[in-house]
């Protein structure tokens, strides 16, 4: 349910910052409104904020289908609760790269839930690296997606130029590993022998 949960408050908060300019510049993450006017609650309330319905409509499908999974895990080893925490964690770790970066910087802004669900996909891939992932209507295993994801958010964060925040990307990534390896080390030996064994389930049932 806290995948529910997440994904309503997001659209609420997101639509609400559509209609109403002064709630979406209040909430996105503008370094000025941290480091100057001592705004920290902007490390988190960005990731309930999104440019357009297009922008949370893929991560909110995407955060659907992946959160049941990963929250499911937490709900057998540690509960619900926690899998709350690791989400909204999850969007201040990604961020902070980025924000260090430019927190001189009063020209820019982000915002949006990647860097969260970035990390819930990671830690779906950790748990099922072979399940399939449905990248524009292709199957792919989710450890061969994970590894072209990686790669491609890398590259793009070097070369820049088209108003994407691929460093959150990454920094969800690793926290969304790392994260899950803390909480539970032996999924990093069940993620090598299922890695080692390959086991692609049925995709057409």
């Amino acid at each position: 349910m806290i995948t529910y949960v997440l994904i309503a408050v997001t659209v609420l908060v997101s639509w609400q910052a559509f209609e109403k300019r002064r709630l979406y510049e209040r909430l996105v993450l503008w370094p000025p409104g941290v480091e100057r006017f001592r705004q920290y609650d902007r490390l988190l309330t960005h990731g309930f904020v999104h440019a357009d319905w297009m922008h949370l409509l893929f991560n909110m499908i995407t955060l659907y289908f992946f959160g049941r999974a990963v929250e499911s895990v937490f709900s057998q080893l540690v509960g619900p609760v926690v899998f709350a925490f690791f989400y909204l964690s999850a969007i201040v770790v990604a961020i902070l790269p980025s924000y260090l970066r430019h927190r001189k910087d009063s020209g820019y802004v982000s915002l949006g839930a990647s860097g969260a669900v970035s990390a819930v996909l990671f830690a779906f891939v950790l748990v099922s690296p072979w399940s399939w992932i449905i990248v524009f209507v292709i199957p792919v295993p989710a450890v061969v997606y994970a590894i072209a994801y990686v790669a491609y958010s890398y590259w793009m964060d070097k070369r820049g130029g088209d108003n994407i925040n691929h460093s959150a990307h990454l920094s969800g990534a690793i926290y969304g590993l790392l994260f899950m390896l803390l909480m539970e080390p032996r999924m990093g030996l069940s993620f090598l022998q299922k890695l080692a064994s390959p086991s692609l389930p049925s995709f057409f049932g």
